[in-house]
């Protein structure tokens, strides 16, 4: 008897959760929005259509300049003229430094001296020779000997002219690094000379993107330093080796001005169009559903979102390109997918 009321007990217990359960799943139905089916859905709408896609991309680069070079003098000694200071502007073959050079014209004056000398000894050798008084030996020396002096002294004006230092181009003093009465050694920098007549724009380019330059090649630069004002720039090299992350150098040439004059160490970008494709049929990149790998979108036929799978090729930060799946002039949806299913009804707003 206690068996059967326990049994009972339990079968009512299970009926009463199945009975909760079940009015349980009824009002949950009746809160989930059930969507009409027939009610329009509204979306943004454009046009597949041809065009001209191209793609634009900005690179950043620093202006470096033109040429940039350390004066080192060929000759060592004291200076005694330095008729230069730092940010003043030098035009080429102008003197830079003169050294002492009063030991060198000491030297070669010696040496004219003693040249004077081997020419004298020449002229009366050549006479006795002629009349057997000495040996022809003593003409081949003296004759030796004027050629070993005379290399002497062109050695000596050498130096000579080593002690005038001048700059190989024009430019600006950008850093002296000696002052007047210093004593210099050979090879020692005294002064930095940059150019800036023209300056370079470095800029790395993605490997992507590298085909897109050539030497000679136009290019509009901007700057931070003067905004709306383009500079006009020349491809002068595109670099054959990238670095690690698969970027290459270019370097763009750009002649310097004097309404609105550039530095080196200032920021350039370039914007470089690529044209992709002539009249190919594309539309928005919003107009595209899941991945570009299995791309759809959803066009309008007779007030309905129809979904169709499509081929992308190529692409850019606007539009892709459609070359297959659908036709010139349909109407594609652009937003509003995520409340659409095949078939769904629609209205363009």
């Amino acid at each position: 008897m206690k068996r059967l009321t326990i049994i009972f007990a339990l079968l009512a217990t299970l009926g009463l959760t199945a009975w909760k359960l079940s009015s349980n799943k009824e009002n949950v139905e009746k809160k989930v929005y059930q969507p009409d089916v027939n009610q329009k859905v509204g979306v943004t709408t454009a046009v597949a259509e041809l065009r001209n896609l191209s793609q634009e991309n900005e690179f950043l680069g620093s202006f470096t300049p033109n040429r940039e070079i350390e004066i080192k003098p060929l000759a060592g000694g004291e200076v005694i003229q330095l008729p230069i200071n730092e940010g003043q502007g030098v035009r080429a073959g102008q003197l830079i430094a003169k050294l002492d050079d009063e030991q060198i014209r000491f030297q070669i004056e010696a040496l004219q001296v003693t040249l004077e000398g081997y020419q004298n000894d020449l002229k009366r050798y050549e006479v006795l020779v002629k009349g057997d008084a000495v040996p022809a030996v003593n003409l081949e020396r003296t004759q030796l000997s004027i050629r070993g002096t005379q290399a002497q002294i062109k050695q000596l004006k050498k130096q000579l002219e080593n002690t005038v230092i001048t700059t190989p181009f024009s430019g600006i003093v950008t850093s002296k690094m000696i002052e007047k009465g210093s004593v210099v050694s050979m090879g020692a920098p005294i002064a930095k000379i940059t150019d800036i007549s023209a300056l370079k724009l470095l800029v790395n380019i993605p490997e992507k993107s590298i085909n897109q330059f050539r030497v000679g090649q136009s290019i509009s630069i901007e700057t931070q330093v003067y905004p709306n004002v383009y500079f006009n720039g020349k491809v002068n090299m595109v670099g054959v080796e990238g670095d690690a992350a698969h970027n290459y150098p270019v370097e763009i040439i750009v002649q310097n001005g004097n309404n609105n004059p550039l530095k080196a160490g200032m920021y350039g970008s370039i914007v470089n169009e690529n044209k992709l494709k002539s009249q190919t049929l594309s539309v928005p990149r919003q107009a595209i559903v899941g991945s570009t790998k299995k791309a759809q979108v959803y066009i309008i036929e007779n007030g309905k979102a129809i979904l169709k799978d499509v081929t992308i090729g190529a692409t850019t930060n606007e539009y892709y390109e459609i070359t297959k799946g659908i036709k010139s002039g349909d109407q594609v949806i652009v937003s509003g997918q995520i409340n659409l299913q095949n078939g769904t009804p629609v209205v363009a707003q």
